[in-house]
């Protein structure tokens, strides 16, 4: 294998639920000889029944359930694979010591602890999946990814170091590739003192990018349980159709705009570096999927609709705006020290109205809208915040220099009420803001009105 053609693949939670799923899987990743680093989630519904264990409410009884119910999911792949002693042994060692960081939690409950509990399920599924490859007669081994994803100490939501990042890999990662699968773990890494950290919820992705980015790959391919990105989430528009190829630009603003096959982050590594990413279904590899890529032949004004709910909007009222200068940049670095990132935002002369993403809290699901957020807010200008919002973006190419498309679009929403409209700062994308109830028939009249 020639280094530059090195392929990372990412496999999900319901890629690696069960024994049946990663053997799917395994063979995905031996039908190419160029897949040579494999990272993985956890285990299907793992990671939910792991972040229950975080909570601070968990009582001793329903403690010993969640460890139970995680143990059952390892022991069943185990079982399947002929139960064998040493990967058994390996999976025991894992399991009791979530048990033990789950009583730490009890009295101690910093955030250090609860990421590296957080972590056990990808650990686990890594030992897994790399003794389903072995049973397939390929040499493959489980690698922590510990030793080479250096990150901050920001837990919950750590920050990737990209140079120690390349330099460790170079190191630890890249000699062990020539004769064999590395499998490896999504989501997690650790800091300077080796401590685990996460990267926030959705960060497999983002993981398997990074060491793409490090090892110079060739492509990255996410096998998620979908055959690619579609001009629209098929449940809400039954014509939807996949995408076969699509621009990094489109991509990170579907990403961005809740396109859930991606996580935003995702596509940052790969466009630093100009690697492709691929998006299939890991159920049907035949099905084909969506390559993303640096330039794409093909780039029509309408490519996709993409929907995120759960969305709240701050509306901040202060005369003292009124030909000052100072306010906006006073409200951002309020924003900024609640480590806050502002999406959209329209401003009048006294209004300035800001949208947050709720997809964007640490990997623990805290809420974003504190009430020390919210006083110091108040303490320069009145605030109002709305919730049960959703954001729907028209994606594309040149849609803000192109004639008779706001036309097109608000003849659509004519009957629906819509709170904000944000376009103009990209080429690529213009958003409404709507009542949450109304979002999914917003959607799907704008999908058959720009595409069917």
């Amino acid at each position: 294998m020639s280094s530059n053609q090195l392929v990372v693949a990412k496999f999900g939670g319901t890629s690696v639920a069960d024994y049946s799923a990663m053997s799917r899987c395994a063979d995905i990743v031996l039908s190419n000889p160029n897949t040579r680093v494999v990272v993985v989630s956890a285990s299907s519904g793992v990671t939910n029944l792991l972040v229950e264990l975080t909570s601070a409410n968990v009582n001793d009884e329903r403690r010993l359930s969640l460890l139970k119910q995680v143990a059952q999911i390892q022991y069943r792949i185990i079982d399947e694979l002929g139960r064998p002693q040493d990967i058994a042994a390996q999976i025991d060692k894992l399991l009791s010591r979530m048990s033990v960081l789950s009583e730490s939690l009890v009295l101690d409950r910093s955030k250090a602890l609860m990421d590296e509990l957080l972590s056990m399920g990808e650990q686990c599924s890594s030992v897994l999946f790399a003794a389903v490859i072995r049973e397939k007669g390929s040499a493959s081994s489980a690698f922590d990814v510990r030793q080479v994803l250096r990150t901050d100490s920001h837990f919950g939501r750590a920050e990737p170091q990209i140079e120690q990042i390349a330099n460790l890999s170079g190191d630890f990662l890249q000699p062990l590739l020539a004769n064999q699968v590395i499998v490896t773990q999504g989501f997690i890494g650790a800091d300077e003192q080796g401590r685990t950290t996460t990267l926030g919820r959705g960060g497999s992705d983002y993981s398997a990018a990074l060491l793409a980015e490090a090892l110079s790959a060739h492509a990255v391919e996410i096998w998620t349980d979908v055959a690619g990105i579609y001009t629209t989430d098929p449940r809400l528009a039954p014509n939807a159709r996949p995408i076969a190829e699509i621009s990094f630009n489109e991509a990170a603003e579907m990403a961005t705009f809740g396109a859930k096959v991606l996580h935003p982050a995702t596509i940052l590594p790969a466009v630093r570096q100009k690697i492709q990413v691929f998006v299939g279904s890991s159920k049907d590899p035949e099905a084909g999927g969506t390559w993303i890529r640096h330039q794409v032949e093909d780039t029509p004004v309408y490519r996709a609709v993409a929907l995120r709910r759960d969305q709240t909007l701050l509306n901040l009222h202060s005369l003292q705006m009124l030909h000052a200068q100072g306010f906006l940049a006073e409200t951002f670095a309020t924003l900024a020290r609640h480590k806050i990132s502002v999406d959209l935002i329209t401003t009048s002369e006294v209004n300035v109205s800001l949208t947050l993403d709720k997809t964007g809290s640490d990997s623990s699901g805290q809420g974003l809208l504190s009430e020390s957020l919210l006083q110091e807010l108040s303490q320069h200008c009145r605030v109002r915040v709305e919730d049960k919002l959703a954001l729907v973006a028209i994606i594309g190419n040149k849609i803000a220099s192109t004639a008779g498309i706001c036309s097109r679009v608000f003849q659509v929403l004519e009957k629906h009420n819509v709170r904000m409209i944000c376009q103009g700062a990209s080429p690529h994308n213009l958003c409404v803001l709507v009542d949450e109830a109304e979002a999914a028939q917003v959607v799907l009249a704008l999908h058959q009105n720009l595409f069917e």
